[in-house]
């Protein structure tokens, strides 16, 4: 099977890795829905062409909830992000901007507001134009990424952020494939699929949110002027071989590997007369569990600050039901597993700050590792 490269609509495009068919990861079904539920293929696919990694030809029915609560981690950075690049680039105080929605929140706007700011209007162009890990819920890459150039007036920055394919390939951080994220980026693929619409790559910050992503800053190809930042992201993605096809493969023996121990993991723990209990229900979860092979079983709960996602389950064979906090607070399991691993370090302050049991907080990835509190 072939189709067009999500990105430059080339048909250069090569199977890299197969995590089997799995569940919608957005999908939490009532705790009392049967299942089974239903699951598509979920594969990488590598254009030889732009060297952009995105899902292959599949499209999962089902829609997305907006169910999940923004992260504290998340807030700050929103925050943080736009009193840099205000103070970077001055002359974007009180201009005109315009922000591409993100199904992960973090909307800048009200700060840009704070500084003077005003939302562009129908068709006006912006003198600022943000996505903040917005395109990868797209699957047309290439077309999005051209509204976003079109939107931007001559001189004005484009700034995007998206989880880079850098960490998730050498972090394994193969949870983080899911449908609905459509593309998996690289700089290299941004930098070729950005020119094809005018663009180019002027500078990269990289910054921590979702395990390890990339902020970079676009402009008009005629105005960019770009700096030696570009140049150090781009010689790592190609010391790691991230258009290297047999390189990618790698990922997804490492993610079965990984799968495996965090399995037997659970199992030592069961074994032992130890309690295991999750927290978050983050869209990661589904393909982590599943390929774990990890039930109610080996995980009897998971809790979640989103009360949205309270009285449902985790989608795919685990049907590990979605509780609220106090649940785990109250059931002071040996061990916590972390599902929410980016944000590890806010979880675990979260539950000891409001009076730790002395539980041992166990990471998933790259391999199972534990964490004390």
């Amino acid at each position: 099977m072939s189709f067009k490269c999500r990105g430059c609509a080339g048909e250069n495009v090569v199977p890299v890795v197969d995590l089997g068919a799995q569940p919608c990861a957005d999908y939490f079904p009532p705790a009392e829905t049967p299942g089974p539920d239903p699951r598509w293929p979920l594969e990488l696919w590598l254009c030889r062409d732009c060297t952009l990694v995105q899902l292959g030809p599949v499209e999962p029915q089902l829609p997305e909830e907006p169910l999940a609560v923004e992260s504290a981690t998340s807030i700050a950075h929103a925050e943080k992000s736009v009193k840099e690049i205000l103070a970077e680039y001055p002359e974007l105080n009180g201009g005109v901007v315009f922000e591409f929605a993100s199904h992960h929140g973090g909307s800048w706007l009200q700060h840009l507001y704070a500084a003077g700011c005003r939302l562009a209007g129908d068709g006006e162009q912006a003198d600022l134009v943000v996505d903040v890990h917005g395109i990868v819920h797209e699957p047309a890459f290439g077309e999005l990424l051209k509204l976003r150039a079109d939107r931007l007036a001559p001189g004005g920055l484009l700034v995007m952020e998206f989880h880079h394919l850098l960490p998730l390939f050498i972090g394994n951080q193969f949870d983080t494939i899911r449908h609905g994220h459509w593309s998996y980026i690289s700089l290299r693929a941004l930098q070729r699929v950005a020119a094809l619409h005018g663009l180019t790559v002027e500078s990269v910050k990289q910054v921590e949110m979702f395990g390890g992503s990339l902020m970079v800053m676009l402009r008009h190809a005629a105005v960019a002027k770009p700096d030696p930042s570009v140049d150090v992201v781009l010689e790592d993605e190609d010391a790691a071989g991230l258009a290297d096809e047999v390189q990618l493969g790698s990922l997804q023996e490492a993610a079965w590997h990984a799968a495996g121990v965090l399995h037997e993991e659970l199992a030592r723990h069961k074994a032992a007369g130890r309690t295991v209990l999750g927290y978050g229900a983050p869209s990661k979860a589904p393909v982590l569990l599943d390929l774990s092979k990890i039930t109610t079983d080996l995980l009897p709960f998971t809790v979640d600050l989103a009360p949205g996602k309270h009285g449902r389950r985790i989608p795919g064979g685990c049907g590990v039901p979605i509780r609220p906090i106090d649940e785990l607070r109250a059931a002071k399991p040996d061990v916590v597993l972390v599902l929410t691993w980016d944000i590890a370090d806010e979880v675990i302050s979260q539950l000891e700050s409001a009076g730790g049991w002395g539980a041992t907080y166990l990471v998933p990835l790259p391999e199972p590792h534990e964490v004390v509190g």
